[in-house]
């Protein structure tokens, strides 16, 4: 079984696109951090979500936001322009849970939250 559970913030936000038979994609690329001892890394996942699940994602999400995402995880190896090899990590989503109140993202940078367009009652 190929099952993955990753929470994280879009780095950007999503794009979308159609398949030649109407089926809509959402793809977006995901920041988990890892816990070190002495510093603080992030691992880079691709996402993809498709149908209604990507009408929502492209809907709701935006850079900085916070995910929970589940699904089945792929490598992927490809050139780069210089010719040297890279690789990235792809999940194909099949659930994806805003953890972020909407109107409300990380700021990259600081990791500080940043509240959008946000009506104070007062």
């Amino acid at each position: 079984m190929n099952k993955v559970f990753i929470i994280g913030n879009l780095t950007r936000d999503p794009e979308s696109r159609q398949t030649p038979g109407g089926i809509t994609i959402c793809t977006f690329t995901l920041a988990v951090n890892r816990r070190g001892k002495d510093e603080k890394t992030a691992d880079f996942f691709r996402v993809t979500a498709w149908r209604q699940l990507a009408g929502n994602c492209q809907r709701f999400l935006a850079k900085g936001r916070k995910v929970a995402v589940t699904g089945a995880v792929s490598l992927n190896t490809y050139t780069k322009k210089d010719g040297t090899g890279g690789a990235s990590l792809e999940v194909n989503a099949d659930e994806v849970e805003f953890l972020s109140p909407r109107g409300e993202s990380v700021d990259t940078k600081s990791g500080m939250t940043v509240v959008e367009d946000y009506d104070m009652p007062f």
